[in-house]
């Protein structure tokens, strides 16, 4: 099960666990936090996310800033890229799958303290992504 955080490109979110994302799959489910044992798991449709964030923890460190920049001391595994979403927001990372085209890809944030382990960006929620 990964912890995750799903952004959708309205701004709604979803906090919950997932075993069944698969990138090339339309749909995947949701074990929201904080429901009741029964609750059965939110579909989510991938089309409508923005980004699906595998996260360390639900709650973060709201007192950290995002870097968006590389530490010297460790050197990047996989291509530098720069993302900036439809709604202003700028992620920077590694990625080894983005393609011009594809519906989405993995990214690795630079920021090493980041809260967030990886994340699968929807291409059709981005204003540009390119390598650095």
């Amino acid at each position: 099960m990964n912890k995750v955080v799903a952004r959708f490109a309205d701004g709604r979110l979803v906090k919950g666990m997932t075993a069944d994302f698969f990138p090339a799959k339309d749909t995947f489910h949701v074990s929201v936090v904080g429901a009741s044992a029964d609750a059965k798991p939110v579909e989510i449709h991938t089309k409508d996310l923005k980004a699906l964030f595998f996260v360390k923890d639900f709650d973060g460190d709201p007192s950290h800033v995002e870097r968006n920049e590389f530490d010297p001391a460790r050197p990047p595994v996989g291509r530098p890229i720069r993302v900036r979403f439809k709604d202003g927001e700028v992620l920077v990372g590694t990625t080894t799958g983005y393609q011009a085209g594809r519906p989405g890809f993995f990214l690795v944030p630079a920021d090493p303290d980041s809260n967030i382990e990886r994340c699968y960006v929807v291409t059709a929620a981005t204003e540009e992504a390119g390598f650095l």
